[in-house]
């Protein structure tokens, strides 16, 4: 007999809190993964209630908001409050702490989403396609990632600030450019980014680049009602729980996942936060395609990824080569939450 949904996220948390180092206060040795981690962790807790590991929202807040070295924490130095000359990376600690905010209600965590927002939105350039954020401090890329998180984040700010007009406006236009702007392809996938004269790059299509779109549309619907977000963002949904190139058998396949192929550390990560936002998106649409497949995810991994010790791998329907780490462990704690 299966174990309910709930019990289910929890083992995998369980799993996934013995590669916590609490003295650091992070999950060595990889630092945006380690924010989209806590931010698994926090929507785990959020969403079933398990709040036995709430603790490590504030430990890894106050280990990690300083400045460090290079190589301490990443191979850039961290500057304080989370920047570093990686732009995506500073992004993805202000959507955890926006989590956090959520979660606890404690100020201090908006406060820093807020910062790392301000932040990040000195690298939004109109002068270079319009619009978008760099990637880089550099100026070298304008890509998806980027992109969708700060429209996420932009949203999210403005949706917890009140009386804001600043990051309404803000993510307004971002997301207005982020759909004129040629990352989504005739097919309805996000690609990787943009080349230097603004057009798709054709690059990979990876699955959290299709969900940060997805939650940042959302999150723009949620803040101004206007349902032309919410029906850009089923789109991106519909081409990637309908489609083959996101969904192998009924199961969410990063393309590192096919063949002998395998994935590198950052991409371990992606299938997970795809799931978190598909699920908001289930949330926003009271959609039955969008929860069933949800479950069939949970179900996939918990049933064919997973080893006695409830660690869940790469390879959401099983198979060889795979990978356990606790990347993909939060990865797969992100779907188990997402069905709960």
């Amino acid at each position: 007999m299966a174990r309910p949904a709930p019990a289910r996220a929890q083992a995998a948390a369980d799993a996934l809190l013995y590669s916590y180092d609490p003295y650091p206060g992070w999950w060595p040795s990889s630092w945006w993964n380690s924010a989209a981690t806590l931010t698994a962790v926090i929507d785990h807790a959020k969403t079933t209630g398990d709040r036995r590991y709430d603790w490590i929202i504030a430990r890894t807040f106050e280990q990690n908001r300083g400045v460090f070295p290079a190589g301490e924490r990443s191979s850039d130095a961290i500057e304080g409050n989370f920047a570093s000359r990686a732009i995506d990376d500073s992004a993805w600690w202000g959507l955890a702490w926006v989590a956090a905010y959520d979660h606890t209600g404690d100020p201090r965590y908006l406060s820093m989403a807020t910062t790392i927002a301000a932040y990040v939105h000195q690298y939004w350039d109109p002068g270079t396609c319009g619009g978008g954020v760099w990637w880089d401090r550099e100026r070298t890329y304008k890509n998806a990632v980027t992109s969708g998180l700060y429209l996420r984040l932009a949203a999210s700010v403005h949706r917890r600030t009140p009386g804001d007009s600043v990051w309404l406006q803000r993510s307004r236009t971002a997301a207005d450019w982020y759909l004129a702007s040629g990352m989504i392809n005739a097919s309805g996938l996000v690609n990787d980014g943009l080349t230097r004269d603004c057009r798709n790059n054709g690059q990979t299509v990876w699955t959290y680049n299709q969900g940060l779109g997805i939650g940042g549309l959302v999150e723009i619907w949620r803040a101004t009602g206007e349902t032309r977000w919410l029906d850009a963002a089923r789109r991106l949904g519909d081409t990637a729980v309908n489609g083959t190139a996101l969904t192998r058998d009924g199961v969410l396949t990063e393309s590192c996942d096919v063949g002998q192929n395998s994935c590198d550390d950052n991409q371990k990560q992606f299938k997970g936060i795809f799931m978190r936002f598909l699920a908001d998106l289930a949330v926003a649409t009271n959609s039955p395609a969008y929860r069933d497949y949800v479950k069939r995810q949970a179900d996939s991994l918990w049933t064919s990824d997973r080893d006695p010790l409830n660690r869940i791998g790469q390879r959401w329907a099983g198979g060889t080569p795979n990978q356990t780490d606790w990347r993909t462990q939060a990865s797969g704690l992100g779907a188990l939450t997402a069905a709960s």
